[in-house]
């Protein structure tokens, strides 16, 4: 996936605008796996309303803007993604939905309604909340 440009085993450089590219298309297939509203996917990416265009562009290869804020919010994105993936490897369903399930620990809200509301740090909360649950 984001095989090239690779400066060390585990980091990927995001300054080059094909990682970015490649990064927003992985974000938008997220987002139509967790069949995520456009209204959704532009809080979770920290856009304004005004950017819905920025959606169609990403899903057809524009790069992310090279900023701290897009950056942190696609690799907690990323990480709740793959956290999932570990948690229920044998029920994709459960892996997708699971963003949009009312949770106990947080306070019978859906992480995704958890991440709407506090932005970046609701996303790195329900993160967070996934690596406990892995045991890390």
């Amino acid at each position: 996936m984001l095989a090239t440009n690779i400066t060390d085993q585990n980091h990927i450089d995001l300054t080059t605008e094909e990682n970015r590219a490649k990064l927003a298309r992985l974000l938008t297939n997220l987002f139509a796996k967790w069949e995520l509203s456009t209204t959704e996917q532009l809080n979770l990416l920290g856009l304004s309303a005004t950017s819905r265009s920025l959606l169609t562009k990403y899903r057809r290869g524009s790069a992310l803007a090279n900023s701290r804020d897009m950056l942190d919010r696609a690799g907690w994105l990323l990480a709740i993604h793959k956290a999932l993936r570990l948690l229920f490897p044998r029920n994709e369903a459960l892996s997708y939905s699971w963003v949009k399930r009312r949770n106990r620990d947080f306070d019978n809200f859906t992480p995704l309604e958890v991440m709407m509301r506090e932005g970046i740090i609701g996303i790195a909360k329900v993160s967070r909340y996934l690596d406990m649950e892995r045991g890390l």
